[in-house]
């Protein structure tokens, strides 16, 4: 009996001291510069919206937020890097669509997405357009569809290379819609977008800071964005699902992880803070302009939506026998 109360009494012991560490830890948070690593090429579709956040909340903080860039592998690099960090919060993942991705295409990575990270917050979701180039003479996702299933083979469509969001959203449409078309796979979303612009490839899935201005110009028409809702710098664009093609839906997300055993005082913190960053007006309006919605979740909601988001890319992978050059 005696031994039994002892060991209670020094469960509640360790158990008050990882309390009193964890608070004392949020307290004194951040005591230096806090590292974010965004795995992907400076200036692209991730860096802006990460930049804005970070900038805001280096100047909440009182303290320095180094951005480190580390692309390649599809953001298998610096996710790596980030997993190997110490969980301490001062090592932070800017997380987007392809940390789903690359362990599917990959094959064995050093890390895994599911244990060697927790979630703090999704912070941004865009979609992608599927657009295509006047000459088609196609103005709906029905009349694609149709248009390619008497041509079986004879269309091509463009993506910024393999495993990227525009090459898994189009997988997905060309399986769902159950067509034959042929992907032409470049190096990056510039060479591609020029050749749907100049015609060489009739249809593509830009983001929509690259969809919308070539669609008002007339040069490229939109006829689906590839989220379950209409984006509202688009609401006359249908979505592909009410468009013709129910059920689809296709996000480019992003959000802050961190290295398991972060403290949850940290975690919390750093999430509030995300929040009161994503409601200044400034920040939204810089994020309208990279083309990415606000959008705000717990740590809990996102990292719900990353074990289904791993899921449901991982069946695309699969089904399409998609694999990284």
């Amino acid at each position: 009996m005696r031994k039994w109360v002892w060991r209670t009494a020094a469960s509640a012991v360790v158990a008050s001291c990882v309390l009193v560490a964890s608070g004392t830890l949020a307290q004194n948070y951040p005591a230096k510069t806090i590292r974010i690593i965004i795995p992907f090429a400076a200036g692209g579709a991730t860096d802006v919206p990460a930049r804005l956040v970070a900038n805001k909340m280096a100047e909440k903080f009182g303290t320095g937020i180094v951005i480190d860039n580390r692309p390649g592998a599809g953001g298998a690099i610096g996710t790596a890097t980030a997993a190997r960090a110490d969980p301490d919060g001062y090592t932070i993942l800017m997380t987007a669509t392809p940390f789903v991705v690359s362990p599917h295409m990959y094959g064995k990575l050093s890390y895994d997405p599911l244990k060697d990270f927790v979630q703090v917050a999704q912070f941004g979701s865009a979609p992608n357009v599927l657009v295509v180039h006047p000459s088609l003479g196609v103005k709906s996702i029905k009349a694609l569809i149709a248009l390619a299933r008497s041509q079986p083979g004879k269309l091509d469509w463009a993506s910024s290379g393999t495993g990227g969001a525009q090459h898994l959203f189009g997988e997905l449409f060309m399986s769902m819609a159950g067509i034959d078309v042929t992907h032409v796979s470049y190096k990056g979303s510039g060479a591609a977008n020029a050749d749907v612009l100049g015609g060489q490839v009739k249809i593509g899935f830009p983001g929509i800071a690259i969809a919308l201005p070539n669609h008002n110009a007339g040069r490229l028409l939109a006829i689906g964005v590839t989220t379950a809702q209409r984006s509202a710098q688009m609401p006359d664009v249908p979505t592909i699902a009410e468009a013709g093609l129910p059920g689809y839906d296709a996000t480019f997300w992003l959000g802050l992880s961190v290295p398991t055993g972060t403290p949850r005082s940290v975690i919390d913190l750093l999430h509030r803070e995300t929040t009161a960053v994503l409601k200044m007006p400034d920040v939204v309006e810089g994020f309208r302009l990279s083309g990415t919605d606000v959008a705000p979740s717990t740590p809990e909601q996102f990292r719900k939506f990353v074990l289904a988001e791993y899921e449901k890319w991982g069946k695309v992978i699969r089904k399409v026998g998609i694999k990284a050059n």
